[in-house]
């Protein structure tokens, strides 16, 4: 795989002519999974190089000057997926205000004709250029490159979206998310050390520090699973602010890795939701939050099974 840099002030070359889907590819859900699949279709007909164009930072930093807007995915994470899925070429646009104010006809004539795409793939509501006035119908104008326009992607009679997936999220409905997803949600992180309380009852966590820029989901308790050395283990996760003792105002994520004892501090971990368990409460003592727990992790163990 090839990662490529895009500039509007540096001269591109192309290594040759690709087949190539465009979007910010949030998350990479099944909507934008079908636009791969297209992608990946057409470049063994053609015989070129399935490709991907994203940008970076995310647009609305620059459009809306949005300040650290929070995604389902970082773009490493991205471009592992869409390198996974067969994507060959990653073409990340460095978006600027330059960028951004460029006409449409400006937009294809500076960016995608150097690009040298002979089949260029995008969803049905796909805009580009200067306040998005480009847009399908202006790129099926054009007779530099073929378009191929992907239909709507629906669950539910309802468009599988970015947005749709965070909301989800954020009201703890993951297992609905990780429908849209067509994987479970995940987040990247390392393990810090925390009050190490859990231990004082019988649960010791894993306290995991990620990147400020993921959507979390809602304060809770989750089953889950977490990577750790390239092993997956069934995980009972919690989000919260450890109300019952040693509140705290940041939220924090602790895993409690079901039949595991290794000593991980530092380690890099992927944490995988599937599913919400209840809502974060503050309990009396110590001894009812340990038996909370137990019933919990019991519940872990009866829903999860062995990784996939």
């Amino acid at each position: 795989m090839r990662i490529i840099q895009f500039s509007l002030n540096r001269h591109y070359n192309a290594h040759k002519p690709i087949v190539a889907c465009i979007g910010y590819f949030d998350g990479l859900h099944r909507g934008h999974q079908m636009l791969i699949k297209k992608t990946i279709e057409i470049a063994k007909q053609k015989e070129l190089e399935p490709s991907l164009i994203t940008f970076d930072p995310d647009p609305w930093v620059i459009v809306k000057n949005a300040k650290d807007p929070q995604h389902l995915s970082t773009m490493r994470q991205r471009i592992n997926m869409a390198s996974s899925l067969g994507i060959k070429n990653i073409i990340i646009l460095q978006f600027t205000q330059e960028m951004a104010h460029l006409s449409y006809q400006d937009f294809e004539k500076k960016v995608l004709f150097p690009l040298q795409i002979k089949t260029l793939i995008c969803g049905f509501d796909f805009h580009y250029g200067f306040k998005g006035e480009g847009s399908i119908n202006t790129l099926k104008a054009q007779k530099t490159m073929d378009i191929e326009i992907i239909d709507c992607v629906s669950e539910d009679n309802e468009k599988i979206s970015t947005t749709r997936i965070s909301e989800l999220i954020l009201c703890d409905r993951v297992a609905k998310a990780n429908e849209l997803l067509g994987y479970r949600y995940q987040v990247e992180g390392k393990i810090i050390h925390g009050h190490k309380q859990g231990r004082t009852i019988g649960f010791p966590t894993a306290n995991i520090q990620v990147d400020h820029e993921y959507i979390l989901p809602s304060l809770g308790v989750y089953a889950g699973y977490i990577q750790v050395r390239n092993k997956w283990y069934r995980t009972m996760i919690n989000l919260g602010h450890n109300p019952t003792f040693n509140e705290t105002a940041k939220v924090s994520i602790e895993a409690y890795i079901l039949d595991f004892k290794d000593m991980i501090y530092g380690e890099k971990v992927i944490l995988e939701f599937d599913h919400f368990i209840r809502h974060e409460k503050k309990f009396s003592n110590k001894s009812n939050l340990a038996l909370q727990l137990e019933q919990d992790v019991k519940h872990v163990r009866k829903m999860l099974t062995n990784h996939e």
